[in-house]
């Protein structure tokens, strides 16, 4: 009896991916989606300050403090941070996790900054956990022991559900810039057009910030983007705001 390509390769009849990658591609796409409620529109690492003072007042100036403080400040930390727990998670290294998790804790720069990533570290755990729910989960989750930031909690979780860290890396980056640049767009304010010719230009960032995190250290973490850090802190006493940092 003759067969169908599709009944020959079940991959096939889900448009060439087995069925991991697909339910992995799924879950990424959900989890870091602006539609998933972990509260990232109500924040702007410290964006709302810079556009006040005039730093960013356009899609250009936009683009390019996006793109230092993804490829050499808190973006590229937190993808190195992810990457760790990453490894630690997939390892079963509950010790290196609890370290990775009190590190990148320890690491943030401000108040703001510490309430931005530990509440949505800590909606993403309870949402991914209660809709997707994986064995090791809850162990990794206890062996953390105290706050679990957003990066390390998307490593952990991506961990938990074998999905592999190039994709769950690269998604998160697009998902950090992604709500970095409708904070700016509602602030500047820029219309829906120069949003998204903003993120095409940020792709070889992306890509880029991606593949050095994969490979590096937590020795290699530090940034140099201390006009990002100022803002952030001085957004913590700005008169009028929109956002929480």
């Amino acid at each position: 009896m003759l067969m169908t390509a599709n009944e020959r390769d079940p991959a096939a009849a889900r448009g060439g991916m087995a069925e991991g990658e697909a339910a992995a591609l799924y879950r990424l796409m959900t989890w870091l989606s602006p539609s998933f409620p972990v509260g990232a529109f109500a924040y702007s690492s410290g964006i709302e300050w810079a556009v006040e003072a005039g730093d960013i007042t356009d899609a250009a100036s936009l683009r390019d403090w996006l793109a230092a403080l993804l490829t050499d400040g808190s973006g590229f930390c937190d993808g190195v941070l992810l990457a760790q727990a990453h490894g630690a998670a997939s390892a079963s290294d509950h010790a290196a996790l609890k370290g990775i998790a009190e590190l990148a804790a320890a690491f943030v720069p401000s108040r703001e900054r510490q309430l931005e990533t530990t509440t949505q570290g800590r909606a993403f755990i309870e949402i991914a956990r209660a809709a997707w729910d994986s064995p090791g989960l809850d162990a990794g989750i206890a062996a953390c022991d105290g706050p679990i930031v957003y990066p390390v909690a998307v490593g952990l979780v991506s961990a938990a559900h074998g999905i592999p860290l190039a994709p769950a890396l690269h998604a998160f980056l697009h998902a950090l810039v992604s709500n970095w640049i409708s904070a700016g767009s509602r602030l500047i304010p820029l219309g829906q057009t120069d949003s998204q010719r903003v993120l095409a230009a940020l792709e070889p960032d992306v890509a880029a910030t991606a593949a050095r995190a994969a490979t590096a250290s937590l020795d290699d973490l530090g940034s140099a983007t201390f006009r990002a850090d100022l803002a952030s802190l001085r957004h913590e006493t700005q008169y009028t705001r929109l956002f929480r940092s």
